[in-house]
């Protein structure tokens, strides 16, 4: 018997997504609404498609390479280490700028739903 706090391992793999973004899920489940966490993986050179997050505040905790974060319209550079805390409804885009990807943690509260992510690109 499993305790009601416990979230088993999914086992689910690193996906490609419209974003032009990998992603994999860590934490995600509705034994959790009040948060979510993604390692999200963006290739040298690439934008990742302007969106926003509905509802939703997303931190980024870049854990290797570098790039220039875009929200709202503001740019700001960041290196392993350093964090963007992103209000819910706000226009937001990444580009890795090095050589190597660029990796970093997406913390969501509450946690993360597909309905709640619009593509501002359209």
């Amino acid at each position: 018997m499993q305790a009601e706090w416990f979230v088993p391992a999914t086992g689910k793999p690193e996906f490609w997504t419209e974003e032009r973004c990998f992603i994999t899920e860590l934490l995600n489940t509705p034994a959790s609404p009040e948060a979510s966490l993604a390692l999200a993986r963006v290739e040298p050179g690439v934008t990742t498609q302007l969106h926003k997050l509905a509802g939703v505040c997303e931190r980024y905790i870049v854990r290797k390479g570098q790039g220039v974060v875009e929200i709202d319209g503001e740019r700001q550079t960041l290196r392993a280490g350093d964090q963007a805390i992103i209000p819910a409804d706000a226009a937001q885009r990444i580009t890795n700028t090095g050589e190597d990807d660029l990796e970093f943690y997406c913390l969501c509260t509450p946690r993360f739903q597909p309905q709640s992510y619009v593509n501002l690109e359209e």
